[in-house]
């Protein structure tokens, strides 16, 4: 005759209290969340205001470009040394210098210290230092700006206010348009070489 009986198993051991703590390990897809208490104090709302960055330590410049066929549409655009626009935005931009370029186009509101526009911007623009708009540029809206630069053939549509304290509008002829080395004083590129 066959005997099935089960060999004792020895009991388990008590965890040993006076033992280093195990450590924690670490959180899962199925850990629980922790919860916190009802009691806890709320934390304060976020500002949606855009707060200026410090300048950079190592004097490298933040610069954002948006390349051709490219798509971006309801964002916040802050904290931008130099924006260069090939594609198409739908955006609130906060920055030092945007340059867009044909066939670029910025549907929004922008506020710039410089902006030059060879493509299409539609909206709400404040140009605090100077606005250059070039020959194949299209600018329509509310329009504020430091000093003005059009180049033949430019348009500006919408309006048009001039910030207090700074030079007066300046007409380019398209002949100093073709070649950038007879620029108008202020009107070179933002991405062409600098003095």
């Amino acid at each position: 005759m066959l005997n099935f009986t089960r060999p004792e198993r020895p009991a388990p051991k008590e965890p040993d209290t006076k033992s280093a703590p195990r450590a924690v390990a670490p959180p899962t897809l199925t850990s629980p969340v922790p919860v916190s208490p009802a009691n806890a104090t709320p934390r304060p709302p976020v500002s949606t205001a855009p707060v200026p960055a410090p300048p950079r330590a190592d004097g490298a410049e933040r610069r954002l470009a948006i390349g051709l066929d490219i798509n971006l549409k309801g964002v916040e655009i802050s904290n931008c040394d130099v924006l260069v626009i090939e594609g198409n935005v739908d955006a609130t931009v906060h920055s030092k210098a945007m340059e867009i370029l044909a066939p670029g186009r910025l549907n929004g509101t922008a506020t710039i210290d410089i902006a030059e526009i060879h493509g299409t911007f539609e909206g709400e623009l404040t140009a605090r230092t100077r606005l250059v708009v070039h020959g194949t540029g299209r600018v329509t809206g509310t329009i504020r700006y430091g000093s003005l630069v059009v180049a033949e053939g430019g348009s500006l549509t919408g309006d048009l206010t001039r910030l207090e304290s700074a030079a007066p509008a300046v007409v380019v002829p398209a002949a100093a348009t073709s070649a950038p080395a007879a620029a108008a004083p202020g009107s070179r590129s933002l991405l062409g070489p600098q003095p």
